[in-house]
């Protein structure tokens, strides 16, 4: 049994509250946090009140057109739009969506994107030649030439001495771990940061999702205009095929992970000349690509 929760004290407003564009008819978004009374079992048996993370069907669509739903937390939802439409190549840059609209739904979130007419073609032709599909397993693609997306420019070089990587990642790590106010209430939240060439974390995005945190932070960065040269992305997940193509695709030049990355990714960051750290922890660190 769940109920809607007050604000938490000690848990800043913005953390709690969606991004500010206005819902229609001003209904209010869901809350990213439910207050919950589970029933601990064992020696420390008791009905204590927690918080759990919201889990949200967002739906995306373009010009009208339908084209995917994620599950996600309600927060930061256009830079959600903005980085997810720069990560899978609907749009080219930025300047490609010309406006986001977030409605409320019985079923969960509708987030209506306006891109220019050359993009909606695009995207037409892809939803054209995926018609009649049952199942993939990388949403939106239709061959194996569209899962590879080499950076369209080269990468820029890691900010950072190899001799100082360690020290650097490790601080980053620590800040990240202490800049995630819904993960401090419930344990269960995935978060990405941009981070300066001295590991001081500068922006934070969470998400029940990873993919969703990178996406939201790419779109932060790219509202924000931030020169992704002069620094680097941490993620506290382990460091996939996706998470990899979306840092580079991005411009960002040095990706962090708290753990394993896979094979995969491991092969795409040396093909793309990312440099990819795994298993990122307080001293220690693991460099599978690059400097």
């Amino acid at each position: 049994m769940s109920r809607s929760p007050s604000v938490p004290s000690d848990v800043p407003l913005a953390a709690l509250v969606a991004c500010d564009l206005a819902p229609i008819d001003d209904a209010p978004l869901p809350a990213a946090l439910v207050a919950v009374q589970p029933t601990r079992l064992g020696a420390s048996a008791r009905g204590d009140e927690e918080w759990v993370a919201e889990e949200v069907p967002i739906a995306l669509e373009y010009n009208g057109l339908s084209h995917a739903v994620m599950l996600a937390t309600p927060l930061d939802l256009e830079d959600f739009a903005l980085g997810f439409s720069l990560s899978e190549n609907l749009i080219a840059s930025p300047a490609d969506l010309l406006d986001v609209e977030v409605q409320t739904r019985p079923q969960g979130v509708a987030l209506q994107l306006r891109v220019t007419a050359r993009c909606e073609l695009m995207l037409k032709e892809r939803r054209r030649t995926l018609a009649g599909r049952t199942g993939c397993g990388l949403c939106g693609t239709d061959s194996l030439d569209q899962v590879f997306r080499p950076p369209t420019q080269p990468l820029p070089p890691v900010p950072v001495e190899r001799d100082q990587l360690v020290p650097v990642l490790s601080r980053a790590m620590r800040e990240l771990s202490e800049a995630q106010p819904l993960q401090q209430r419930t344990g269960g939240i995935h978060a990405a940061a941009w981070c300066s060439p001295q590991g001081q974390v500068l922006m934070v995005r969470e998400d029940v999702g990873r993919h969703n945190a990178l996406d939201k932070l790419v779109g932060a960065l790219a509202r924000a205009q931030v020169d992704t040269s002069q620094g680097f992305a941490a993620v506290t997940s382990r460091a996939s095929f996706e998470m990899v193509q979306k840092a580079a695709g991005a411009g960002i030049g040095l990706l962090a992970a708290v753990s394993a990355p896979t094979h995969l990714a491991i092969r795409t960051a040396q093909a793309c000349g990312l440099t990819l750290a795994g298993f990122v922890r307080e001293g220690r660190a693991t460099l599978y690509s690059g400097t």
